[in-house]
């Protein structure tokens, strides 16, 4: 049985979670020396999720221009 494609994830249609997973947090309370082997993974600390933003690149259409107007 195929899946319809409405229901199929495309890469550009990914998000930014909001809420991470217990091991994630973990491993970010680890990283952070909160976080102690053999401690409880109930009850962790709250862990700030970032959102990545993308910047887009600015075109360089004088820079451009010049390099032709000088190659004639």
């Amino acid at each position: 049985m195929t899946i319809d494609k409405s229901l199929k994830v495309r890469a550009g249609m990914t998000k930014s979670r909001s809420v991470l997973t217990r091991a994630e947090r973990i491993e970010r309370l680890k990283a952070s020396d909160r976080w102690q082997e053999g401690d409880s993974p109930f009850g962790l600390d709250k862990v700030r999720v970032y959102k990545i933003v993308m910047k887009k690149k600015k075109k360089k259409k004088k820079e451009d221009e010049e390099e032709e107007e000088g190659k004639k």
